[in-house]
């Protein structure tokens, strides 16, 4: 992603900036997802793999990118408070 896009975005509620999802932390989002155990915070199970997200600096929203692009919408960001060891990078 690039690096002034990153540095613009920040969660569209708190204002808090973002940063990419490690690998480590991809890894265990996507291990949720295929358990079905992950929801968007809209409440709406979240069923296929993510390849690439930006994660909150405090750790606490997922945002997904889809073909390049960040999609920052509220309602489709994945709270991280529903995994019980969630990964900090």
């Amino acid at each position: 992603m690039d690096k002034r896009l990153l540095d613009i975005l920040c969660c569209p509620v708190s204002k808090t900036p973002v940063r990419p999802l490690s690998k480590r932390e991809l890894d265990t989002l996507n291990d949720a997802i295929a358990a079905g155990k992950v929801d968007s915070v809209a409440g709406v199970a979240v069923r296929e793999r993510i390849a690439e997200a930006l994660i909150t600096i405090d750790g606490k929203v997922i945002y997904r990118i889809e073909d390049g692009i960040p999609v920052m919408l509220p309602e489709e960001g994945i709270g991280t408070t529903q995994f019980a060891d969630f990964p900090t990078a």
